[in-house]
């Protein structure tokens, strides 16, 4: 029974009369094993980061996990759903200028791919759009100078969890060199939404971020319609919302965070405009206002509260297997000298990342999933941090100075520029030829 999210239960109990091509068969009363308020069973979150307990003496919290559990993104699966008729390129193709143009300017556009773009250029008043320039100028710091050299170890922490990382193993899509186009990918959608104007209905950010949510469509279609290998009484639903919650608001949480640690209960109004952004491109990438909380403590608790109600499971075929291939991956275009090194360096920085933020900087149990942070990545740290770090810190002061505030900008969207060439064209596609018939 449903008390605090009447809404929410609705619209995902709606979600088979609405798409029962996709989820005819889901049954979205029965509690997957990955769901679980049992203290006896351990969670996805480390008593070093927080006490389970208070997260699961919450009912309203875990009725909200509990129901974000189920709920998918109708308006793009149903356009997913088009690949039983139509080609990945067709697809993509119409999506495309949809974005560009607008639905009008696609030839006999099929009703699918024009409620995926109402759903989209629906703005919901519970983002304050005033700040979402000012805000993406401000995450233009950590996106041209500190994102490129740990998006990696955020991206594989999403693979630390069993639960979480069935859907992308069971793809093929993070294996040998496919590893690489996902996590350039990954990083150049944060570094392009953040560019000037990128998220207006018609910028580039807006058109990635259709794609992004087409990709994990896809991925929903492929393993619910398609895949033997998905267990839903174990898994639950593919790609739920609540999973998509860590990536698109984790910047906010470490922010959140940092607020709470310093004494204070709100966000100043610098820090209220990098929310009200992020807040924005999680709207874009189809989650609801209950899975995007806008104070510190509320961010905090809905990242603790997700955690403390998914089930812990790291296995190494799955989880492993991963790790291992995305640490490995090459991100650089070329095999330059300097590209090595620079590949070298941010692999490093990566390893470090994941091993603090992830493993509480304990060593061994960042090597006993799949990152290993040696003496030669100390090295390489030891040597680049002070201009890394410094040069980051220093523009970030430097930001704060009104008349330093164009000039700098300027000079971080010439940078972005320049690293959006360097990940290259993102793909932003499932591809089911390449979904593996085992995992």
């Amino acid at each position: 029974m449903t008390t605090y999210f009447p809404h929410l239960a609705e619209t995902v109990h709606s979600q088979r009369d609405r798409l029962p091509a996709v989820y005819g068969d889901f049954d979205f009363d029965a509690v997957p094993e990955r769901f679980t308020t049992d203290p006896a069973v351990e969670s996805a979150l480390p008593r070093r980061v927080a006490a389970r307990e208070p997260f699961l003496d919450d009912p309203e919290l875990v009725e909200l996990m509990k129901t974000a559990t189920f709920l998918g993104d109708v308006p793009a699966d149903a356009y997913a759903a088009l690949s039983a008729s139509h080609s990945m390129k067709q697809l993509i193709g119409m999506l495309t200028r949809a974005c560009r143009h607008g639905v009008d300017a696609v030839a006999d556009a099929p009703a699918e791919l024009t409620a995926f773009i109402d759903d989209l250029e629906a703005t919901p008043d519970w983002i304050d759009m005033s700040l979402v320039a000012d805000g993406a100028r401000r995450a233009r710091v950590e996106a041209a100078l500190l994102s490129p050299f740990i998006t990696r170890g955020a991206f594989i922490a999403t693979f630390t969890n069993t639960y979480a990382a069935l859907p992308m193993a069971l793809t093929g899509a993070l294996s040998g060199a496919r590893a690489a186009h996902r996590v350039n990918e990954t990083t150049s959608f944060f570094a392009l939404t953040a560019m000037p104007g990128a998220l207006d209905r018609f910028g580039p950010g807006f058109e990635a971020a259709a794609m992004v949510r087409l990709m994990h469509s896809m991925v929903r279609f492929h393993a619910l319609t398609k895949s033997d290998k998905w267990d839903a009484a174990v898994y639950g639903l593919p790609v739920p919302q609540v999973d998509q919650m860590p990536a698109g608001l984790i910047g906010m949480y470490l922010q959140a965070q940092r607020v709470i640690r310093d004494g204070r209960t709100t966000f100043t109004s610098g820090e209220r405009a990098l929310v009200e952004f992020a807040r924005y491109r999680c709207f874009l990438l189809g989650l609801p206002e209950e899975l995007v909380p806008s104070e510190p403590h509320d961010i905090v608790r809905a990242f603790h509260g997700r955690a403390a109600v998914l089930r812990h499971g790291f296995d190494d075929e799955t989880c492993g297997r991963l790790v291992r291939s995305t640490m490995a991956a090459y991100l650089r275009p070329s095999d330059s000298r300097f590209d090595r090194m620079a590949d070298a360096v941010e692999r490093s920085f990566s390893a470090l990342a994941f091993t603090i933020a992830f493993c509480g900087g304990n060593r061994t149990a960042a090597a006993g999933m799949g990152v290993e942070l040696g003496l030669s990545d100390v090295a390489r740290i030891a040597a680049t941090g002070p201009f890394i770090v410094g040069r980051y810190l220093a523009v970030r002061a430097g930001n704060r100075i009104p008349m330093l505030r164009d000039p700098i900008d300027r000079y971080l969207v010439r940078l972005l520029a320049k690293r959006l060439v360097t990940y290259g064209k993102p793909e932003f596609t499932s591809d089911a030829a390449t979904y593996t018939p085992s995992v």
